[in-house]
């Protein structure tokens, strides 16, 4: 492991425990919880799709020129 990479290993650890808590705190079933996983996983997985797409495509277009 690199030491560089040590501080936003430790800080991503500290927000999922922190997004964790709050989410705790609702106290939801476990069906709504992995539906709500699945939506959040569906909507960033939608934006990444999105976001490679227009990088390819544009790849693409400047290769053409």
């Amino acid at each position: 492991m690199n030491e560089d990479m040590l501080l936003p290993i430790v800080t991503s650890l500290g927000w999922l425990i922190l997004v964790g808590a709050a989410f705790a705190s609702y106290r939801l079933k476990w069906s709504q919880i992995i539906r709500m996983a699945l939506v959040w996983l569906a909507i960033f997985g939608g934006l990444y799709l999105m976001v490679e797409w227009f990088l390819t495509a544009q790849g693409s277009a400047s290769a053409l020129l």
